[in-house]
């Protein structure tokens, strides 16, 4: 392996004093910092005195400054990693990377940092002990709700990342699909106007329809109560694997997508489930 090393630095999400003493020490003394933005990264360093050399790494350009920075890595340049906030790789850019250079037997270093997952999980008053992260939903409605219902038997606590800009129309979703469930919404956690608005998702959805959300939003949401999944099951499997794929369709999803979770919940092929649902189209056609 190596002797040289990619670090994976976790920075601050909002209160730059949430750094840990060993991510300055490991930003003061690595040759180059990738950066996700450099103008908010050097913001960070100029507050905590650190002048450091800095290179711009992100979507955009990930494929070929990953090459890069890989190509310095062998030459026996140290590099950190940091994303806009957070850890890298975590919704930011930092897999690629991160890819590469295990297969080039570079040692890839973690300095663990704050995330806004975690923190919004924790203070949320919902379940710990078991979680999915989400990251952000899909733009779109139609692919926005399909995701939705892919997680409509999920136990676990599930989090999400979203914009403000397509909050309103995430918890509509959220309540058409998964039902009026138990929700924390936590906006600019650990900044200045850091807030967090809970309860059912029918409130929460009317707090942000009178007062638009503005900053960073992270969601925790309640994962279906262990009750309610045995009674959605129950409810399936007194129908044929064709009536099963009929619901789903009825509920306004694709054949194809139906099929896949009625797969899925039956523990079938999905194969098995495809060749009972050719007949919908036999049907239609006549």
């Amino acid at each position: 392996m190596s002797e040289t090393k990619l670090y994976i630095c976790g920075t601050p999400i909002g209160n730059l004093e949430d750094i840990s003493l060993r991510a300055l020490k490991v930003l003061e003394k690595v040759d180059y910092i990738a950066a996700e933005d450099t103008r908010r990264t050097k913001n960070l360093l100029n507050h905590y005195e650190i002048d450091a050399e800095l290179i711009s790494y992100h979507e955009h350009n990930e494929e070929e400054k990953s090459a890069e920075i890989i190509k310095m890595l062998k030459a026996g340049q140290e590099i950190a990693l940091v994303s806009d906030a957070g850890m890298p790789g975590i919704s930011d850019p930092g897999y690629k990377l991160t890819s590469l250079a295990d297969k080039e037997d570079i040692k890839v270093v973690p300095i663990p940092g704050p995330t806004a997952m975690t923190a919004a999980l924790v203070a949320s008053g919902l379940p710990t002990d078991k979680f999915v992260f989400e990251g952000f939903l899909p733009r779109k409605e139609k692919q926005r709700q399909e995701r939705l219902k892919e997680l409509s038997s999920e136990t676990r606590t599930l989090v999400f990342y979203e914009s403000p800009y397509r909050l309103k129309d995430s918890l509509e979703s959220i309540l058409n699909i998964l039902g009026d469930r138990k929700i924390a919404v936590w906006r600019e956690i650990t900044k200045k106007f850091e807030e967090k608005v809970s309860g059912q998702v029918s409130e929460v959805l009317n707090h942000f329809e009178e007062e638009d959300p503005k900053g960073e939003i992270t969601i925790v949401l309640r994962g279906i109560d262990s009750a309610q999944l045995h009674c959605k099951e129950a409810a399936w499997k007194e129908l044929t694997i064709l009536e099963h794929i009929k619901l789903m369709m009825d509920k306004g999803i694709t054949k194809k997508e139906a099929v896949k979770l009625v797969a899925e919940e039956r523990g079938l092929p999905k194969r098995e489930v495809y060749e009972e649902a050719i007949v919908i189209d036999a049907q239609v056609e006549k």
